[in-house]
């Protein structure tokens, strides 16, 4: 226990980002497509990995290497109708997933406790907002590690199962599918909740957060900006890593049970929660639970804080998570994250099944990447901006791959 703690302890944004982006969103979305394809979806976790890592390094590499968050960087490089639209569209796609992970949570205590979502709902908004402007980050987000451990479960379904492994192999890489509305719409939400916009904000914005703390104002030599690109590369690969696998369990864990069961359709919580029962049995509800909060105690405030740093970028405001309130700073950075995250709580009071809120804010972070990601890599092959530290040929060619496909898949929904 003591080695693991050291281990996640010297791990940075992109722990944090891969494990947010494991949130209620992502966990009902894999759900949802193991339930509905069984294997037949399998291949998108494989596929997406090398992308989705591609990007987020790319984001990551544009914070630390230029100081500014990707907002700071757009608002220089781009016209302001464009900057505007970029931000816009990423405040939209943030409140709705904020309202589906916090709906989603509300359910899961409510599975366990009964009692009112919205009710649960607006607590779960409040204390996120107040943890983000009056706890130290670093201090509380130590113990929502642990709480997505919770997500383990799931590895454990696949282990006891006795799977045949040769025919999940070969499901995998070889699909069957109809290439119909419902597929393409549902290859959408994976790519969108796996490659997420938010995720693209909150690590670039962390990574100037801890430029700042290493440095405080002095210049880094070449020898250490080189050091800490590869402390990056081998951060997102471990954070990533760990999103994708915890990912193609989940969607393996519901192929195996609830699609070989007949329910191909996950409609409540109650259900999503029986993909647990051949490892947690009677448990399995107390289980689901922990995950499900656990993840969106930790996404939401990467949510919201990505909608933060991008809002006071474009405006000039102070960004920092580090900022103290009670001296009057940062007013409007958390300004921002109290109304994205309690924007997200109104949204809650929508008469619409949590499940499927989180399925369609999946969907419409796949529409958002696209233009999201273009501009991204159009700023990280800028000498401008990257100075002698632009992208290499290999994360270029993978950043825009991930760019097309996420762009193709999206006009292949919308010709369909």
């Amino acid at each position: 226990m003591k080695a693991l703690r050291n281990v996640l302890g010297k791990l940075g944004p992109g722990l944090i980002t891969g494990a947010a982006d494991d949130d209620p969103s992502g966990i009902a979305t894999y759900s949802q497509a193991g339930a509905r394809f069984g294997y037949g979806m399998l291949w998108s976790l494989v596929f997406t990995l090398p992308l989705m890592t591609a990007i987020q390094v790319v984001s990551a590499r544009i914070g630390y290497v230029s100081g500014r968050g990707l907002a700071a960087n757009m608002k220089r490089a781009f016209p302001r109708p464009v900057l505007l639209g970029l931000v816009a569209l990423l405040l939209a796609a943030n409140t709705l997933n904020i309202a589906a992970d916090i709906a989603a949570m509300a359910a899961a205590v409510r599975l366990l406790a009964g009692g009112s979502v919205h009710l649960y709902a607006l607590a779960f908004g409040i204390a996120s907002v107040l943890m983000q402007v009056f706890l130290c980050y670093d201090s509380y987000v130590r113990w929502l590690k642990w709480l997505t451990l919770a997500l383990l479960a799931y590895v454990g379904v696949v282990a006891v199962l006795g799977l045949d492994w040769v025919d999940v192999l070969r499901r995998t890489l070889h699909p069957q599918l109809r290439w119909d509305r419902d597929t393409l719409l549902m290859v959408v939400a994976l790519f969108g909740t796996t490659i997420s916009p938010y995720l693209f904000f909150w690590q670039a914005g962390q990574e100037v957060e801890d430029l700042r703390g290493r440095t405080a104002g002095k210049a880094l030599s070449s020898a250490q900006v080189h050091a800490h690109l590869h402390r990056i590369k081998v951060d997102t690969h471990i954070g990533m890593g760990f999103s994708n696998g915890i990912a193609f369990c989940i969607m393996l864990a519901a192929a195996a049970t609830l699609h070989q069961a007949g329910v191909r359709d996950i409609e409540t919580s109650a259900q999503a929660v029986q993909a647990l029962r051949p490892i947690a049995g009677e448990h399995a509800a107390l289980l689901f639970s922990l995950g499900i909060i656990g993840t969106g105690l930790l996404a939401v405030p990467v949510l919201a804080g990505s909608a933060g740093y991008a809002v006071a970028e474009v405006a000039g405001w102070r960004d920092s998570l580090d900022l103290k309130l009670e001296r009057g700073e940062g007013r409007g950075f958390y300004a921002v994250i109290a109304v994205a995250t309690l924007g997200g709580v109104a949204l809650c009071f929508a008469p619409m099944d949590p499940v499927r809120q989180l399925f369609w804010s999946a969907v419409f972070n796949g529409i958002t990447a696209v233009p999201i990601m273009a501009a991204m890599m159009v700023l990280a092959t800028r000498p401008a901006v990257m100075g002698p530290h632009v992208i290499g040929r290999k994360l270029r060619v993978l950043g825009w791959v991930a760019t097309g496909v996420m762009a193709l898949t999206v006009l292949a929904l919308a010709m369909a």
